[in-house]
């Protein structure tokens, strides 16, 4: 038969104390002096009492007060990450869920800090926040976590902030991956790689450019060419790609560690219409990186799964808001798709916007 599981009511007896005193303990709602509450937290321990969030937080109709601050910008990964939240959010309304989205311009840490400051006002739960490698940003998040705030940063982390965790893939570890296939595409021939980040002050952009210089350090027959800071925006890409292949014809293998990738796709069909073309690597299977994909255009997609980091940073926040075990560090790992193993599931989403 089994164990009854332990209740308010035992803890109670066991502390010797009244039920509302062990329920202000259980629930960190104060007015209990030390004593009292040394005597709750000593009966739970030896009762094995587990506390029902779901039950406490329903007979207490507990709103969850959240909020997602995203860069906003022409960038298709991102307009799939606010379509994911969104979609959550009619979902999640039904647990009394509320859930706030933020828009601040694309690797601008002022805005950033500034909405991080109007929200510090706003009494809420949790926040998710894409990171930014600037010391403000750190300043912020540590001074919102100090006041008790969930914070979770997605995609990229600010490792100097007080935080309660990251979701996302290991940016670095991305960047190496990225370097190994470009290796093995060469077959110890002499080439020249060409990388493509959105801006150096994008912790994930930084990180995955600091990876495949490190595994490319390990092929000198493979050198690096001056990356193109292409700030997400795909005219801005195709500009300079086009320059920088016309500059230098032994450009042998392009990679893309941000956004901005339908102008580096309109580069490719153009040199592919006239001659060979460099090897292209990627991030995130999208609608126009599917189609390039298919159509012969591009190599590889590193895709970071977006859907499992959306479910991981709801969960999370739900946890840090319940006083709960913060979520496990591990990060996601990341899908690697070329033509052959696509699926019709695989990147099939909204259209949105194309970069």
């Amino acid at each position: 038969m089994d164990r009854r599981l332990p209740t308010l009511s035992d803890v109670a007896r066991r502390a010797g104390v009244s039920y509302a005193t062990v329920d202000r303990v259980v629930n960190d709602r104060g007015g209990v002096t030390e004593k009292s509450a040394l005597r709750v937290r000593d009966a739970i321990a030896e009762l094995g009492y587990v506390r029902n969030v779901a039950a406490a937080n329903l007979s207490q109709r507990r709103t969850y007060r959240f909020a997602v601050i995203l860069p906003l910008g022409s960038s298709a990964f991102f307009t799939r990450i606010r379509d994911l939240f969104g979609a959550a959010d009619e979902r999640l309304r039904h647990d009394r869920v509320w859930l706030r989205m933020e828009t601040v311009p694309a690797f601008d840490p002022e805005a950033l800090c500034a909405c991080l400051d109007r929200l510090a006002a706003e009494g809420l739960d949790g926040i998710a926040v894409v990171g930014n490698d600037d010391p403000r940003v750190a300043e912020a998040l540590g001074a919102l976590h100090a006041r008790g705030v969930g914070v979770l940063t997605l995609v990229a982390d600010v490792p100097g902030a007080a935080h309660d965790g990251y979701v996302g893939i290991d940016n670095t570890v991305a960047g190496r991956t990225a370097a190994r296939l470009i290796a093995l595409a060469h077959g110890g021939r002499p080439g020249r790689v060409l990388p493509i980040v959105g801006a150096l002050n994008a912790r994930d952009h930084a990180e995955r450019l600091a990876g495949l210089r490190e595994t490319l350090a390990a092929h000198p027959e493979l050198a690096l060419s001056p990356e193109i800071e292409g700030r997400d925006r795909h005219e801005i890409v195709e500009a300079r790609v086009k320059e920088a292949l016309e500059a230098d014809p032994g450009i042998t293998a392009i990679y893309s560690a941000g956004a901005g990738n339908s102008g580096l796709i309109r580069v490719i069909e153009a040199r592919q219409a006239v001659g060979r073309r460099p090897v292209v690597l990627l991030h995130d299977l999208l609608p126009n990186t599917r189609r390039a994909l298919e159509a012969g255009l591009i190599d590889i997609i590193i895709d970071q799964r977006p859907e499992d980091e959306v479910a991981r940073v709801l969960s999370g926040l739900r946890r840090i808001a319940d006083k709960r075990e913060a979520p496990p560090p591990d990060p996601i790992i990341p899908a690697i798709y070329v033509r052959e193993n696509l699926t019709p599931e695989a990147g099939a989403i909204s259209e949105g916007q194309t970069t």
